[in-house]
Protein backbone atom coordinates (compact mmCIF):
# COMPACT_ATOMS: atom_id res chain seq x y z
CA UNK A 1 0.00 0.00 0.00
CA UNK A 2 3.00 2.52 0.76
CA UNK A 3 4.31 1.60 -2.90
CA UNK A 4 0.75 2.48 -4.43
CA UNK A 5 0.50 5.44 -2.70
CA UNK A 6 3.86 6.90 -3.23
CA UNK A 7 3.73 6.09 -6.50
CA UNK A 8 0.44 8.09 -6.82
CA UNK A 9 2.10 11.02 -4.96
CA UNK A 10 4.98 10.96 -7.33
CA UNK A 11 2.66 10.93 -10.59
CA UNK A 12 0.35 13.81 -8.83
CA UNK A 13 3.30 15.90 -7.93
CA UNK A 14 4.41 15.61 -11.91
CA UNK A 15 0.86 15.89 -13.04
CA UNK A 16 0.72 18.99 -11.08
CA UNK A 17 4.10 20.51 -11.67
CA UNK A 18 3.16 20.14 -15.28
CA UNK A 19 -0.50 22.11 -15.09
CA UNK A 20 0.74 24.63 -13.07
CA UNK A 21 3.75 25.49 -16.36
CA UNK A 22 1.98 27.49 -18.89
CA UNK A 23 1.48 25.76 -22.28
CA UNK A 24 3.89 28.38 -24.38
CA UNK A 25 5.15 28.47 -27.81
CA UNK A 26 8.42 30.06 -27.94
CA UNK A 27 8.92 32.80 -30.70
CA UNK A 28 11.86 33.83 -32.01
CA UNK A 29 11.13 37.46 -33.54
CA UNK A 30 13.82 39.22 -36.07
CA UNK A 31 14.20 42.72 -36.25
CA UNK A 32 17.09 42.86 -38.82
CA UNK A 33 16.52 41.03 -41.49
CA UNK A 34 13.56 42.22 -43.36
CA UNK A 35 12.42 40.70 -47.07
CA UNK A 36 11.52 43.39 -49.84
CA UNK A 37 10.48 43.54 -53.01
CA UNK A 38 13.81 44.70 -54.28
CA UNK A 39 15.08 41.45 -51.94
CA UNK A 40 16.36 40.85 -48.81
CA UNK A 41 18.40 43.31 -46.78
CA UNK A 42 19.92 43.68 -43.25
CA UNK A 43 19.56 46.73 -40.62
CA UNK A 44 21.47 47.43 -37.19
CA UNK A 45 21.55 44.99 -34.29
CA UNK A 46 19.04 45.67 -30.77
CA UNK A 47 15.61 45.12 -32.39
CA UNK A 48 15.14 41.26 -31.87
CA UNK A 49 12.72 39.65 -28.92
CA UNK A 50 11.76 36.07 -28.15
CA UNK A 51 7.80 35.99 -27.69
CA UNK A 52 5.63 33.92 -25.25
CA UNK A 53 2.41 32.49 -26.86
CA UNK A 54 -0.05 30.83 -24.92
CA UNK A 55 -1.65 28.10 -26.35
CA UNK A 56 -4.09 27.01 -23.18
CA UNK A 57 -6.48 27.46 -26.02
CA UNK A 58 -4.94 25.54 -28.61
CA UNK A 59 -7.45 27.34 -31.84
CA UNK A 60 -6.88 30.76 -30.33
CA UNK A 61 -3.35 31.32 -29.34
CA UNK A 62 -2.61 34.87 -27.47
CA UNK A 63 0.25 36.46 -27.01
CA UNK A 64 1.55 36.20 -23.61
CA UNK A 65 4.85 38.39 -22.65
CA UNK A 66 7.88 39.55 -24.72
CA UNK A 67 11.44 39.43 -23.93
CA UNK A 68 14.11 41.75 -25.66
CA UNK A 69 17.00 39.19 -26.85
CA UNK A 70 19.23 39.12 -29.80
CA UNK A 71 18.27 35.83 -32.13
CA UNK A 72 17.72 35.41 -36.15
CA UNK A 73 16.20 34.62 -39.09
CA UNK A 74 19.57 33.13 -40.36
CA UNK A 75 19.60 30.26 -38.23
CA UNK A 76 16.92 27.22 -38.82
CA UNK A 77 13.85 28.30 -37.61
CA UNK A 78 14.67 25.40 -35.08
CA UNK A 79 16.85 27.50 -33.26
CA UNK A 80 14.90 27.54 -29.82
CA UNK A 81 12.90 25.08 -27.67
CA UNK A 82 10.90 24.47 -24.05
CA UNK A 83 12.09 21.68 -21.96
CA UNK A 84 9.41 18.77 -21.80
CA UNK A 85 8.13 20.22 -18.22
CA UNK A 86 7.64 23.63 -19.55
CA UNK A 87 9.88 25.43 -17.26
CA UNK A 88 13.35 26.18 -19.41
CA UNK A 89 13.27 27.91 -22.75
CA UNK A 90 16.76 28.16 -24.89
CA UNK A 91 17.42 30.44 -27.70
CA UNK A 92 20.26 29.99 -29.80
CA UNK A 93 21.37 33.89 -31.29
CA UNK A 94 22.94 32.68 -34.69
CA UNK A 95 24.18 36.24 -36.16
CA UNK A 96 24.61 39.75 -35.58
CA UNK A 97 25.17 42.08 -38.19
CA UNK A 98 28.27 44.02 -38.63
CA UNK A 99 27.80 47.40 -41.20
CA UNK A 100 30.42 48.00 -43.75
CA UNK A 101 30.05 51.23 -45.31
CA UNK A 102 26.52 51.79 -46.21
CA UNK A 103 25.64 48.36 -45.81
CA UNK A 104 25.23 45.48 -43.11
CA UNK A 105 26.76 42.42 -42.93
CA UNK A 106 26.03 38.86 -41.07
CA UNK A 107 28.67 37.85 -38.65
CA UNK A 108 28.04 34.54 -36.58
CA UNK A 109 27.26 34.61 -33.18
CA UNK A 110 28.50 32.13 -30.27
CA UNK A 111 25.44 32.90 -27.94
CA UNK A 112 22.75 30.68 -26.18
CA UNK A 113 19.68 32.79 -24.21
CA UNK A 114 18.03 30.39 -21.13
CA UNK A 115 15.18 31.41 -20.28
CA UNK A 116 12.46 30.96 -16.75
CA UNK A 117 9.34 30.15 -18.53
CA UNK A 118 7.81 29.50 -14.61
CA UNK A 119 8.54 32.87 -13.35
CA UNK A 120 5.88 35.36 -13.36
CA UNK A 121 6.53 37.08 -15.86
CA UNK A 122 9.01 34.75 -17.45
CA UNK A 123 12.76 36.05 -17.13
CA UNK A 124 15.98 35.63 -18.85
CA UNK A 125 18.26 33.60 -16.26
CA UNK A 126 21.53 33.53 -18.19
CA UNK A 127 23.70 33.69 -21.67
CA UNK A 128 26.04 31.35 -22.14
CA UNK A 129 28.82 30.76 -24.78
CA UNK A 130 28.47 27.68 -27.32
CA UNK A 131 29.59 27.29 -30.94
CA UNK A 132 29.81 29.45 -33.64
CA UNK A 133 26.71 30.45 -35.23
CA UNK A 134 24.33 28.12 -32.85
CA UNK A 135 21.66 27.04 -35.65
CA UNK A 136 19.01 24.28 -34.51
CA UNK A 137 19.02 22.79 -31.32
CA UNK A 138 16.87 19.96 -29.76
CA UNK A 139 16.27 18.74 -26.15
CA UNK A 140 16.17 15.00 -25.44
CA UNK A 141 13.05 13.91 -23.90
CA UNK A 142 14.04 13.71 -20.34
CA UNK A 143 15.04 17.23 -20.29
CA UNK A 144 18.91 16.39 -18.89
CA UNK A 145 20.75 17.94 -22.37
CA UNK A 146 20.42 19.48 -25.38
CA UNK A 147 22.30 19.58 -28.36
CA UNK A 148 22.99 22.46 -30.80
CA UNK A 149 24.11 22.62 -34.31
CA UNK A 150 26.72 25.18 -34.96
CA UNK A 151 26.83 26.17 -38.68
CA UNK A 152 29.83 28.09 -38.79
CA UNK A 153 31.44 25.47 -36.09
CA UNK A 154 30.89 22.84 -38.13
CA UNK A 155 30.02 20.91 -34.65
CA UNK A 156 27.52 19.45 -32.38
CA UNK A 157 27.15 21.60 -28.31
CA UNK A 158 26.29 19.14 -25.98
CA UNK A 159 24.46 20.65 -22.96
CA UNK A 160 23.96 19.71 -19.48
CA UNK A 161 20.55 21.18 -17.82
CA UNK A 162 20.50 20.69 -14.21
CA UNK A 163 17.37 23.15 -13.21
CA UNK A 164 17.89 26.48 -14.53
CA UNK A 165 21.77 25.81 -14.74
CA UNK A 166 22.80 24.80 -18.52
CA UNK A 167 26.61 24.09 -19.28
CA UNK A 168 28.71 23.30 -22.29
CA UNK A 169 30.06 19.37 -21.68
CA UNK A 170 31.97 18.74 -25.22
CA UNK A 171 31.71 20.20 -28.48
CA UNK A 172 31.31 17.34 -31.34
CA UNK A 173 33.07 17.96 -34.64
CA UNK A 174 30.87 16.82 -37.62
CA UNK A 175 33.09 17.63 -40.58
CA UNK A 176 30.79 20.24 -42.20
CA UNK A 177 28.51 22.88 -41.49
CA UNK A 178 25.76 21.97 -39.12
CA UNK A 179 22.13 23.71 -39.55
CA UNK A 180 19.51 21.56 -37.68
CA UNK A 181 19.62 18.24 -35.00
CA UNK A 182 17.36 16.15 -33.83
CA UNK A 183 17.78 13.41 -30.69
CA UNK A 184 15.88 10.26 -31.50
CA UNK A 185 13.25 9.28 -28.40
CA UNK A 186 15.03 6.56 -27.16
CA UNK A 187 18.00 9.34 -26.41
CA UNK A 188 20.68 7.02 -27.86
CA UNK A 189 20.84 8.53 -31.17
CA UNK A 190 20.56 11.97 -32.54
CA UNK A 191 20.69 13.06 -36.56
CA UNK A 192 22.61 16.17 -37.85
CA UNK A 193 21.64 18.17 -40.79
CA UNK A 194 24.66 18.95 -42.56
CA UNK A 195 22.99 21.51 -45.13
CA UNK A 196 25.38 22.29 -47.25
CA UNK A 197 27.20 18.75 -47.57
CA UNK A 198 23.35 17.86 -48.50
CA UNK A 199 24.21 15.21 -46.19
CA UNK A 200 22.03 13.81 -42.86
CA UNK A 201 25.06 12.15 -40.47
CA UNK A 202 24.05 10.38 -36.99
CA UNK A 203 25.51 10.92 -33.80
CA UNK A 204 25.46 8.14 -31.18
CA UNK A 205 24.51 9.04 -27.73
CA UNK A 206 25.79 7.35 -24.89
CA UNK A 207 24.49 8.87 -21.56
CA UNK A 208 26.71 12.01 -21.70
CA UNK A 209 29.16 11.04 -24.19
CA UNK A 210 28.50 11.99 -28.03
CA UNK A 211 30.62 10.57 -30.90
CA UNK A 212 30.05 11.09 -34.71
CA UNK A 213 30.81 8.56 -37.20
CA UNK A 214 31.31 9.83 -40.80
CA UNK A 215 30.64 6.28 -42.31
CA UNK A 216 26.94 6.65 -41.84
CA UNK A 217 26.07 9.81 -43.63
CA UNK A 218 22.77 9.43 -45.91
CA UNK A 219 22.99 11.52 -49.39
CA UNK A 220 19.30 13.64 -48.64
CA UNK A 221 19.71 17.18 -50.83
CA UNK A 222 21.18 20.80 -50.53
CA UNK A 223 19.80 23.31 -47.85
CA UNK A 224 18.56 20.60 -45.20
CA UNK A 225 16.88 22.57 -42.35
CA UNK A 226 13.87 20.81 -41.59
CA UNK A 227 14.41 17.48 -39.09
CA UNK A 228 12.31 15.90 -37.08
CA UNK A 229 11.48 11.79 -35.97
CA UNK A 230 8.54 10.28 -35.38
CA UNK A 231 7.51 9.37 -31.18
CA UNK A 232 8.77 5.48 -32.44
CA UNK A 233 11.75 6.84 -33.22
CA UNK A 234 11.02 4.88 -36.76
CA UNK A 235 10.69 7.39 -39.55
CA UNK A 236 13.07 10.90 -39.65
CA UNK A 237 12.14 13.65 -41.90
CA UNK A 238 14.31 15.66 -43.10
CA UNK A 239 13.23 19.12 -45.76
CA UNK A 240 15.97 20.10 -48.25
CA UNK A 241 15.09 23.80 -49.44
CA UNK A 242 17.41 23.63 -52.35
CA UNK A 243 20.75 24.96 -53.66
CA UNK A 244 18.97 28.48 -53.82
CA UNK A 245 16.04 29.46 -51.56
CA UNK A 246 12.82 30.59 -53.66
CA UNK A 247 14.64 30.41 -57.05
CA UNK A 248 11.40 28.27 -57.93
CA UNK A 249 12.28 24.92 -58.47
CA UNK A 250 10.62 21.94 -56.59
CA UNK A 251 12.38 20.68 -53.52
CA UNK A 252 11.77 17.62 -51.60
CA UNK A 253 11.81 15.91 -48.15
CA UNK A 254 13.19 13.20 -47.39
CA UNK A 255 12.51 9.89 -46.10
CA UNK A 256 14.83 7.92 -43.65
CA UNK A 257 14.42 4.53 -41.86
CA UNK A 258 15.77 5.87 -38.78
CA UNK A 259 15.91 2.98 -36.13
CA UNK A 260 17.95 0.58 -38.49
CA UNK A 261 20.94 -0.16 -37.12
CA UNK A 262 22.40 1.84 -40.37
CA UNK A 263 19.97 4.40 -41.01
CA UNK A 264 19.12 4.58 -44.68
CA UNK A 265 17.28 6.72 -47.04
CA UNK A 266 13.85 5.37 -48.28
CA UNK A 267 12.64 7.98 -50.79
CA UNK A 268 12.07 11.47 -51.14
CA UNK A 269 7.98 13.27 -51.26
CA UNK A 270 8.11 16.14 -53.76
CA UNK A 271 6.97 19.32 -51.78
CA UNK A 272 7.28 21.78 -53.72
CA UNK A 273 9.97 25.28 -53.67
CA UNK A 274 11.79 25.74 -50.24
CA UNK A 275 10.29 23.50 -47.65
CA UNK A 276 12.13 25.46 -44.65
CA UNK A 277 10.69 23.77 -41.93
CA UNK A 278 8.78 20.34 -40.44
CA UNK A 279 7.45 19.69 -37.61
CA UNK A 280 6.00 15.76 -37.00
CA UNK A 281 2.83 15.42 -34.81
CA UNK A 282 2.75 13.95 -31.07
CA UNK A 283 0.68 10.57 -32.16
CA UNK A 284 3.13 10.31 -35.50
CA UNK A 285 1.00 10.20 -37.68
CA UNK A 286 1.22 13.09 -39.71
CA UNK A 287 4.09 16.20 -40.41
CA UNK A 288 3.36 19.52 -41.52
CA UNK A 289 5.95 21.73 -43.49
CA UNK A 290 6.22 25.40 -44.29
CA UNK A 291 6.65 25.80 -47.90
CA UNK A 292 8.15 29.27 -48.22
CA UNK A 293 7.95 28.75 -52.50
CA UNK A 294 8.82 32.33 -54.01
CA UNK A 295 7.84 34.74 -51.47
CA UNK A 296 11.48 35.22 -50.63
CA UNK A 297 12.55 36.17 -53.82
CA UNK A 298 12.87 39.79 -55.65
CA UNK A 299 9.08 40.36 -56.58
CA UNK A 300 10.73 41.12 -60.09
CA UNK A 301 12.40 37.31 -60.05
CA UNK A 302 10.76 34.46 -62.31
CA UNK A 303 10.39 32.14 -58.93
CA UNK A 304 8.84 34.98 -57.15
CA UNK A 305 5.25 33.97 -55.55
CA UNK A 306 3.45 36.74 -52.93
CA UNK A 307 2.60 33.54 -50.14
CA UNK A 308 3.80 30.50 -48.98
CA UNK A 309 1.69 26.92 -48.07
CA UNK A 310 1.36 24.88 -44.85
CA UNK A 311 1.60 21.05 -46.77
CA UNK A 312 0.42 17.97 -44.75
CA UNK A 313 2.48 14.83 -44.96
CA UNK A 314 0.48 11.72 -43.99
CA UNK A 315 3.00 9.17 -42.54
CA UNK A 316 1.60 5.44 -42.81
CA UNK A 317 2.15 2.38 -40.45
CA UNK A 318 4.69 0.83 -42.62
CA UNK A 319 6.95 4.05 -42.84
CA UNK A 320 5.53 5.23 -46.16
CA UNK A 321 4.81 9.04 -46.49
CA UNK A 322 2.30 10.83 -48.69
CA UNK A 323 1.32 14.29 -49.31
CA UNK A 324 -2.18 14.53 -48.51
CA UNK A 325 -3.14 18.50 -47.55
CA UNK A 326 -2.23 21.95 -48.25
CA UNK A 327 -3.55 25.26 -47.26
CA UNK A 328 -2.66 28.99 -47.91
CA UNK A 329 0.09 30.15 -45.67
CA UNK A 330 1.20 33.82 -45.81
CA UNK A 331 4.58 35.54 -47.00
CA UNK A 332 8.28 33.67 -45.98
CA UNK A 333 6.52 30.89 -44.05
CA UNK A 334 9.47 29.89 -41.37
CA UNK A 335 8.40 27.97 -38.19
CA UNK A 336 5.83 25.62 -37.79
CA UNK A 337 4.69 23.60 -34.47
CA UNK A 338 1.85 21.41 -33.65
CA UNK A 339 -0.37 21.68 -30.74
CA UNK A 340 0.11 19.60 -27.53
CA UNK A 341 -2.84 17.72 -28.83
CA UNK A 342 -2.10 17.18 -32.23
CA UNK A 343 -5.21 18.41 -33.44
CA UNK A 344 -3.70 22.06 -34.70
CA UNK A 345 -0.32 23.55 -36.61
CA UNK A 346 1.05 26.76 -35.72
CA UNK A 347 3.23 28.43 -38.40
CA UNK A 348 4.98 31.72 -38.41
CA UNK A 349 4.19 34.01 -41.61
CA UNK A 350 7.61 36.32 -41.63
CA UNK A 351 6.83 39.20 -43.53
CA UNK A 352 3.03 39.29 -42.70
CA UNK A 353 4.19 39.53 -38.78
CA UNK A 354 1.53 36.87 -37.93
CA UNK A 355 1.19 33.15 -36.58
CA UNK A 356 -1.23 31.33 -38.42
CA UNK A 357 -3.63 28.37 -37.14
CA UNK A 358 -4.89 25.43 -38.82
CA UNK A 359 -6.88 22.29 -37.99
CA UNK A 360 -6.02 18.81 -38.44
CA UNK A 361 -9.72 16.83 -39.89
CA UNK A 362 -8.58 13.44 -41.14
CA UNK A 363 -5.80 13.91 -43.54
CA UNK A 364 -6.60 16.95 -44.31
CA UNK A 365 -5.34 20.74 -43.13
CA UNK A 366 -7.92 23.53 -43.04
CA UNK A 367 -7.09 27.05 -42.40
CA UNK A 368 -9.18 28.25 -39.09
CA UNK A 369 -9.32 32.11 -40.45
CA UNK A 370 -7.22 32.92 -37.05
CA UNK A 371 -3.91 34.70 -37.58
CA UNK A 372 -2.27 36.60 -34.57
CA UNK A 373 -0.93 39.51 -34.92
CA UNK A 374 3.51 39.64 -33.11
CA UNK A 375 5.05 42.30 -32.47
CA UNK A 376 7.93 41.46 -34.87
CA UNK A 377 9.02 39.41 -37.63
CA UNK A 378 8.47 35.44 -36.61
CA UNK A 379 11.99 34.14 -37.92
CA UNK A 380 11.74 30.41 -35.30
CA UNK A 381 8.95 28.82 -33.43
CA UNK A 382 8.36 25.95 -31.09
CA UNK A 383 6.89 24.30 -28.46
CA UNK A 384 7.67 21.81 -25.78
CA UNK A 385 10.22 18.62 -26.73
CA UNK A 386 8.85 15.53 -26.39
CA UNK A 387 8.44 13.61 -23.19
Amino acid sequence: MRIVLSLVAGLFATTAATADTPQFLVVGLDGKTFFTAEGDRNGPNGRDAVALVDIFDEANPRLAHTLPLDNSVYGPPTNLQITPDGRLGLVASSVMMKKEGEAWYAEADDRLHVIDLAATPPRLVETIKVGRQPSGLSIDSGGSFALVANREGRSVSVLSIRGHEVRVTDTVDVGDEAAAVTIAPDGRRAFVAKNKAAKVGVLRVDGTRVSYDPALDMPVGPGTYGLDVTPDGTVLLAGNTGPAPSDGHADTVSVIRAAAARPIVADHVGIGDTPEALAIAPDGRHAAVAVVRGAAAPHSGPGYTATGVVALLTIDRDGGVRRTGEAAAGAVTQGIAFSPSGRFVYVGNYVDRTLGVYRLDGDTLVETGVRLDLPGQPASLRGRAAR
